[in-house]
């Protein structure tokens, strides 16, 4: 885009019916003020779209110049930009000396604010024939006693010198000596701004005239520095050095935005680690002073950027960006630990999880809206360390274990994972953790954290003291067995307890009478007596105060009923191996089968909330087997003992494989060619508007980031509009660019005629909004026009943009003629990325999405895991199940997706497929869920779509 071109003033206009010339000069010459204005904003609509109106000019000059009315002013000052200034000669049209003189008139006007305004509008007149007989007085209005006019004054000099250099020669030395001269900041502002642009040397000379005085100028004017120093970075000029120390002043600037800019331009500057290391630390200072939250994770984005630059360079500043944890806001939060996370090293690894265990226990001290959150926040940050510096495991994971007995249970889950992760890693400090962690059984409170404790002790207790104590322990959390009879006396006892009371009159029970179906399909009454009183008593007994995992089981939860199975099992196994005596052996193994039988027992009473469920029941079943067949195992001690750590470790390693190639791909270096063209920034032209960062234009391009728009990319994403056989011929190129969808437009006239007001409307369909309405245009006979227009997209929704091609054609019966256009589809996927979600948020997630979308799966292909990956290739999602789970043959398939928009909506999917009977194709479900409607139906449809695909 060029930057001098003349940029509008838009005026809305809601008018459905077009006033006729005539209808518009009446109103001109005899309506009131009101009416005047109103009339100008439909000659000035109308001129935009085309209706030029040249008889309406001396009118206007007539009756609406003479008026004194400022809005009325203000309105013609918007026509004189766009009314057709020149004749078909391309001379001045005559009437405009009268303008011009009137122009004049409000330049010398007392009232600064038309002076100003009028200066304001100059700035957007490119012709030289109207601006040379005003440059006297524009250079007078540089000494107006007031700052409103003098700052826009300094814009018009400017503008004038800028399109006509004859008409201001000396613009460089007018500013100059108005700079020395001016007292008003904002003045000396747009003046050194001017002169940067029209005379970067005289800009440079005055700069350094009065280096010592930077430091104590306005903001405005040292942001105006900055960016003179950018541009002179670029030309080596010989003042580096002074550069450099000017910058390294500004750093200490009070204003945020000019230390900001400061820090961002010396970086650009020099490399020096020094200079580097006073960049970060100004980025650190403002992202614990500033208040703004969008402003910090904007800092704190150019800071990871920095650090990402300089490797190690900056990593003894992570204290000062852990300071940021203070800011309430949780994306901050989140944001600075993943940049801390980044710096943190063997040197000061202990410092930053000291620093998190005390943010850590402050989360149990203090109230805060989102405290369970930010609590998984700090101990998956401090697992991060941990695992990656095994020097601080030890002294980390005791005070994690402290919180697992936390009400939150997404911390909990995560303190169990940490330290079933150590223990795995860490051979060293398996006894001691075991040791802690039987002893916090009693303060537990989750199913899902007891599973992963209990699993952690069935794998690593191997002593026979260990063995004991967790079967001790683990009697205590179960309390009195069995358990279906403890709880039956406490039943009996409380009815002993009402009957021995003769307060209260005994109940009768009542009949309750339903209807029920019979097998045969016959119907059948069925009474029930019923007593409140014995309900009562059995709500009693299981209300009251349990132990954790007795509470869990009567409670329903049957699952951890069986881990426990398992986990007695395994202890049990393992302690007949360790060779005690026969006796102890048969004594533990008894108990740990009594215990199951009563997990088992209790499910089938009417004390558990709900039946014990068929998969438990049979788990439970198949450790009492295998505890009773115990000198006959064989084959059951590699499945208890060896087969279940074998698969955590595997899965271990499989997560740091994919943690490391996940670093090699970040820090991929981009393979040069020896043959390849370089390019040296100091011997390439300058052009206009080259004024982008060379150093990160020279950093995208050599780290190979940077998207080259080609021929046949180009040709890929062309749409025909109209067909071959239209008198118009249309096509556009789709090319979509963050939150726009761009259309470039060619337009082939077909015929012989000369097409005039040939306009492209467009409409859109969805979440789509038109920026700009294309402009008519005259096309002659076979003549080519390219047209842009610009879309806006809200939402990850499938959008349709439509229109239609309308233009006269002279001498017809039929003056205008339309031709409908095809559609163009905005394709989602270009909006949707892949998204890595953990297993814990992707089930919570799973569970807050309303919006599901069920779409039945019935495809040709014979083979599961080509089908997920086609899946995963058309909708643009990321498959959280890993490959490990995926190996193997089985005639069915489940894997969870996951993807994000560009507009932060979340979408997950569930995959459940399986081989027909006849094996020849495949049947089941593709679940999708969102928060929004829009991208759940939206991928719905694509998911559909790829199967018509494989069908064809």
């Amino acid at each position: 885009m060029n930057p001098s071109a003349t940029c509008y003033t838009i005026v809305h206009d809601d008018l459905l019916d077009t006033p006729s010339s005539n209808d518009l000069r009446n109103a001109l010459q005899k309506g009131s003020d009101e009416v005047k204005l109103e009339t100008v904003k439909r000659i000035i609509i109308g001129t935009l779209n085309g209706h030029s109106y040249p008889q309406l000019l001396m009118p206007i000059i007539q009756y609406v110049m003479p008026s004194r009315n400022k809005q009325i002013k203000k309105m013609l000052h918007f026509y004189w930009e766009i009314c057709p200034k020149l004749d078909d000669n391309g001379k001045l049209k005559q009437e405009m000396i009268l303008v011009c003189n009137a122009i004049r008139n409000d330049l010398q006007h007392p009232n600064e604010y038309i002076r100003g305004a009028t200066l304001r509008f100059l700035q957007k007149i490119r012709e030289s024939e109207l601006l040379e007989p005003l440059v006297p007085t524009v250079r007078s209005c540089l000494e107006h006693r007031h700052s409103f006019v003098r700052k826009n004054a300094v814009f018009a000099v400017w503008t004038i010198y800028q399109d006509h250099e004859q008409l201001i020669p000396d613009a460089p030395e007018l500013l100059d000596t108005f700079l020395a001269a001016e007292s008003d900041s904002t003045c000396k502002r747009n003046a050194f701004v001017a002169l940067c642009n029209i005379s970067q040397s005289t800009a440079v000379r005055y700069v350094l005239t009065n280096f010592d005085q930077i430091s104590g100028m306005d903001e405005l004017m040292q942001m105006a520095v900055i960016e003179l120093v950018r541009k002179e970075a670029k030309i080596e000029g010989g003042h580096r050095a002074k550069w450099i120390r000017c910058i390294f002043e500004l750093l200490n600037s009070p204003s945020h935005a000019v230390k900001y800019e400061a820090a961002v331009s010396l970086t650009t500057l020099t490399q020096n680690p020094a200079a580097v290391k006073a960049a970060a630390g100004a980025f650190a200072e403002l992202i614990v002073k500033e208040a703004d939250n969008n402003v910090k994770i904007i800092v704190l984005d150019r800071f990871n950027v920095l650090r990402s630059k300089h490797e190690h360079v900056l990593d003894g500043m992570v204290m000062d960006i852990l300071k940021v944890l203070s800011s309430p806001d949780m994306e901050v939060k989140r944001k600075a630990l993943a940049v801390a996370l980044e710096l943190v090293t063997s040197r000061n690894v202990e410092d930053v999880v000291l620093f998190l265990k005390k943010q850590l226990q402050s989360t149990m001290e203090q109230e805060y809206d989102k405290n369970i959150e930010y609590r998984q926040l700090l101990i998956q940050s401090i697992h991060s360390c941990a695992i990656k510096f095994s020097e601080v495991a030890a002294n980390v994971v005791y005070v994690l274990m402290d919180f697992l007995g936390d009400s939150s249970n997404p911390s909990a889950v995560d303190v169990i994972a940490f330290v079933r992760e150590v223990v795995e890693k860490f051979p060293d400090l398996r006894p001691a953790i075991t040791d802690k962690l039987i002893s916090t059984f009693s303060e537990i409170k989750s199913g899902k954290v007891f599973r992963g404790a209990m699993w952690i002790v069935g794998e690593y207790c191997t002593g026979v003291a260990e063995i004991k104590h967790a079967v001790h322990e683990l009697r205590k959390v179960i309390g009195e067995i069995p358990i279906l009879a403890s709880e039956q006396r406490l039943l009996d006892e409380a009815e002993a307890a009402d009957e021995a009371s003769t307060e209260k009159p005994a109940e009768q029970p009542k009949a309750i009478t339903t209807t029920r179906v019979l097998p045969d399909g016959t119907y059948a009454t069925e009474t029930v007596y019923t007593s409140n009183v014995a309900a009562a008593r059995l709500e009693q007994v299981r209300a009251a105060s349990k132990p954790p995992l007795r509470a869990l089981i009567l409670g329903g939860d049957f699952f951890t009923g069986s881990v426990l199975a398992a986990t007695l099992t395994k202890l049990v196994m393992r302690f007949s191996e360790s060779g005690p005596p026969a006796e102890d052996i048969n004594t533990l193994r008894a108990e740990a089968i009594l215990m199951m039988t009563s997990v088992i027992r209790v499910g089938q009473s009417k004390f558990s909330a709900v039946p014990i469920d068929e998969d438990s029941q049979e788990r439970i079943m198949n450790c009492i087997e295998t505890l009773a067949q115990l000198q006959n195992m064989g084959v059951m001690t590699q499945v208890f003992l060896e087969d279940t750590k074998a698969a955590y470790a595997k899965m271990v390693k499989n997560e740091e494989k994919k943690a490391k190639a996940k670093r090699e791909k970040e820090s991929k270096t981009t393979i040069v060619q020896v043959d390849d063209l370089i390019s040296f920034a100091q011997l390439s032209k300058k052009t206009a508007g080259g004024d982008a960062d060379d150093l990160d234009y020279d950093l995208v391009r050599a780290t190979g980031t940077e998207i080259q728009e080609d021929f046949v990319s180009k040709l890929s994403r062309i749409v025909q509009l109209t067909g071959f056989s239209d008198p118009v011929y249309a096509e556009a190129v789709v090319t979509i660019q963050a939150f726009d969808v761009l259309l470039d437009v060619l337009i082939v006239n077909q015929t012989t005629e000369t097409l005039q007001n040939l306009t492209v409307e467009f409409a859109t369909l969805g979440d789509l909004k038109l920026v700009e309405r294309p402009a008519p245009h005259t096309l002659a006979p076979h003549g080519f026009h390219h047209i842009a227009a610009t879309i806006k997209v809200s939402s990850t929704e499938t959008g349709v943009v439509f229109g239609n091609i309308v233009y006269d054609k002279q001498g017809a019966a039929d003056a205008s003629v339309n031709i409908v256009m095809n559609d163009i589809h905005c394709d989602i996927l270009s909006f949707v990325q892949p998204n890595y979600v953990p297993e814990s948020q992707f089930r919570s997630l799973w569970t807050e999405f309303e919006w599901e979308n069920k779409v039945a799966v019935n495809s040709t292909m014979t083979d599961l895991r080509a089908f997920l990956d086609h899946l995963v290739k058309s909708t643009n999602m990321l498959c959280l199940t890993p490959d490990a789970a995926l190996e193997g043959d089985c005639q069915y398939l489940s894997a969870n997706l996951a993807a994000k928009s560009l507009f932060g909506e979340d979408a997950l999917a569930n995959c459940s497929i399986e081989l027909a009977e006849d094996g020849q194709g495949l049947t089941g479900h593709v679940r999708l869920r969102a928060k929004s409607q829009g991208i759940a139906l939206s991928l719905g449809d694509k998911v559909t779509v790829s199967q018509k695909a494989i069908k064809a």
